[in-house]
């Protein structure tokens, strides 16, 4: 059976084909349509009928931001913010007269790093996505961990700073308020008054302040994952995101990760991951 995954982004919306063997076929991206959820919807649909034209039987896995709420069939907690509240999935299905596995990038992002990708060796990976948001995934022997309420591996909302920063998610102090792209820009402002881009200011780290802002950005990564080690003790750790391309956090990260789990021995592999932007679609079509 051929593959078609989807992987929906905020700005780009990538499509793949693949064959029995995992073999790339086909492949296309596309801008994301902003704000106009129908539009999304015709977009996904026109992907899917152009890859699928030659071939009649496939399966089809799509990657969303944010997740489907396991009460309501309805997308939540999505940075794309015109899905939330939406049946994509059986709006999609109803358009193209299909079944479809859907999941949060982070999940898919996850599955193909563990199935394809940097932790293919392992059994147990929580996969690690590190941008605009923060959000984690969990694979066991290649397949999928979602929990009761299809929330497992969120560590972004994990509790870092108790009566910390406002998260949009309504609580204070969670991970992603101190760890994401535009926290970290936005802890830069406040040490400095400059506004700058995340790659600006680590090329500006070897100044005093910018030794302050790194330290306090590798203290909080640090805690974060040290949680997640101390709850489910993974076979590796995989990093994905824009963020995944600091190269500190594989050694200076590393190393605060490994002082703040409760073991007399910690050897978590901390890897950057493989598949680049493209995993959330390799991810898809593993669905």
């Amino acid at each position: 059976m051929y593959k078609i995954g989807i992987d929906l982004g905020g700005t780009k919306t990538e499509a793949i084909l693949l064959g029995k063997n995992l073999d790339v076929i086909k492949r296309k991206r596309i801008p994301t349509p902003q704000n106009n959820y129908q539009e999304i919807i015709n977009s996904i649909s026109s992907l899917v009928l152009d890859l699928s034209s030659s071939i009649s039987d496939f399966s089809l896995g799509i990657c969303t931001p944010g997740t489907i709420s396991k009460q309501t069939g309805l997308i939540k907690n999505s940075n794309t913010q015109c899905l939330i509240g939406k049946s994509l999935k059986e709006d999609l299905e109803s358009k193209l007269e299909k079944k479809i596995s859907m999941e949060n990038d982070a999940n898919c992002f996850t599955m193909a790093e563990a199935t394809m990708g940097a932790a293919m060796e392992f059994n147990l990976v929580f996969g690690v996505i590190m941008g605009t948001g923060v959000g984690g995934g969990i694979v066991i022997d290649k397949k999928l961990h979602l929990g009761r309420t299809n929330i497992a591996g969120e560590w972004g909302h994990h509790t870092l700073h108790q009566d910390g920063n406002s998260c949009y998610c309504g609580k204070m102090g969670c991970v992603e308020t101190y760890i994401c792209g535009p926290s970290l820009e936005k802890r830069w402002f406040e040490m400095t008054g400059r506004y700058q881009t995340l790659p600006e200011i680590i090329c500006s780290i070897d100044t005093d302040v910018g030794q302050r802002w790194k330290d306090e950005f590798i203290e909080n990564f640090g805690f974060g994952l040290a949680n997640v080690i101390d709850i489910i003790d993974p076979d590796a750790i995989v990093l994905g995101g824009g963020l995944s391309n600091i190269d500190f956090l594989y050694t200076d990260g590393k190393e605060s990760i490994y002082s703040k789990v409760f073991s007399d021995m910690v050897d978590t592999p901390i890897l950057k991951n493989k598949l680049g932007d493209s995993a959330g679609v390799f991810g898809a079509c593993l669905l």
